[in-house]
């Protein structure tokens, strides 16, 4: 109208097209809301908002291992004759579980033992030589000279007894490397040869692990590390576990932060030994409850995202509002967000909201069906005790005479 006109738009009017704007957009959603359906809602598809504890600290990650692990190596080289034992079977201590090929060092052991007996005797001639030729010398009939040398013969015979000797233990101990056993009560984890195999000097053998000594070794951010303390209450999850939630404590902090990772390693032990998996290597994640606080949080099915912007659709009344919210980190262990903003304890929320809700819809409650408890039903029972009535119901027996039957007799005829 203005350009029509040819006049020049005032300078306070360069805001009336934004003011049109909105308006018409009010318009348009107050339109929209008085044109859609009033929406039934059960009480099952509220969730009201109250306040609850909310643990913080720094996440831990890691898995589960025994505290008591071992991994038998060979110590000889040799042959592997027998395996005794499978992946998961259970050992008790000094249990064999590997048998290796002995024939070489139990003939060591046979040539030591010869040596030791013809030293030993060598050695006792030699002192009883000593002795002589000392009573001689004490008496004038033999020099000096031959007591030292047989002195010195019977040193000798004592330094290659001692030598013969130590030859000896070192084949025995040899001969009882050639059988390995368990060290303690427990698992065989991992089985890593067969009947036939070489096993070289450090070769491993097999893995045996102490179930009963199961812990949560994990790995905690250095940044976070002023909030960690022995003692502290852990809350975790495991993997192949998803429906338990297992609680621990700092049993132990490590003094050195990866230099890759920034991390630091946390050891937490499990509060109820009888309740912690008995398998290793399981994926395990929580956190370390370094404070609490009370907070309102809300499920991953009640928000609405769009884009940047979350917000959740709350009931006031009979009407239906769209309302932004604020969210902070995800709880690891509820799977929800704490509120921020945006929300109060007391209101109510659309637990899982569908994509075609209007912004002031109308919405009503269901109601909730009252069940009949078993006292209403003999009331009736009672008031019709009556029940000669229901005898009337023979009444219909004159049908045969109101039938028309007898009146289809002329047609016959």
């Amino acid at each position: 109208m203005l350009a029509a006109c040819g006049k020049a738009p005032e300078s306070g009017s360069a805001t009336q097209p934004a003011a049109v704007e909105a308006s018409a957009a009010l318009a348009l959603a107050q339109a929209q809301a008085a044109s859609a359906p009033v929406l039934l809602v059960a009480p099952e598809d509220l969730r009201t908002l109250s306040p609850s504890l909310l643990a913080g600290g720094p996440v831990i990650t890691g898995l589960l291992q025994p505290e008591r692990r071992a991994d038998l190596r060979s110590e000889i080289s040799t042959v592997v004759l027998q395996v005794m034992k499978e992946n998961g079977e259970p050992v008790r201590r000094g249990d064999l579980l590997v048998r290796l090929d002995d024939t070489a060092i139990r003939d060591s052991l046979n040539s030591a033992e010869e040596s030791v007996r013809a030293v030993s005797q060598a050695f006792d001639q030699a002192e009883r030589q000593t002795q002589r030729l000392k009573t001689l010398q004490a008496q004038g009939m033999t020099s000096l000279q031959a007591l030292e040398d047989a002195e010195v013969r019977r040193n000798n015979a004592q330094s290659d007894l001692a030598a013969a000797r130590a030859r000896a233990v070192s084949a025995r101990q040899q001969l009882r490397r050639t059988e390995v056993r368990a060290p303690f009560d427990g698992v065989v984890s991992e089985r890593k040869v067969s009947a036939g195999d070489t096993a070289a000097v450090g070769k491993e053998l097999l893995k045996v692990i102490d179930p009963a000594s199961m812990r949560f070794e994990g790995l905690v951010t250095a940044d976070r590390m002023h909030e960690v303390k022995l003692g502290q209450a852990v809350s975790f999850r495991v993997n192949g576990f998803p429906q338990v939630e297992f609680a621990g404590k700092v049993e132990r902090v490590d003094a050195t932060a990866n230099a890759t990772t920034r991390q630091v390693e946390v050891v937490v032990a499990f509060a109820d030994k009888s309740a912690m998996p008995r398998v290793a290597g399981l994926f395990a994640e929580g956190r370390i409850e370094s404070g609490t606080r009370q907070a309102l949080m809300l499920p991953e099915a009640a928000i609405v995202r769009a884009g940047d912007s979350t917000s959740v659709w709350r009931v006031a009344g009979d009407t239906l509002r769209r309302v932004p919210v604020q969210l902070g980190e995800r709880d690891p262990r509820r799977g929800e967000f704490p509120v921020l903003s945006g929300l109060a304890s007391g209101d109510r929320v659309l637990r899982k909201p569908g994509s075609s809700l209007v912004d002031g819809q109308k919405l009503e409650l269901a109601a909730v069906p009252v069940q009949a408890g078993p006292v209403a039903v003999p009331v009736p029972v009672a008031a019709s005790a009556p029940a000669p009535a229901p005898a009337a119901a023979p009444a219909p027996a004159p049908a045969p005479a109101t039938a028309p039957a007898p009146a289809l007799v002329p047609v016959a005829r």
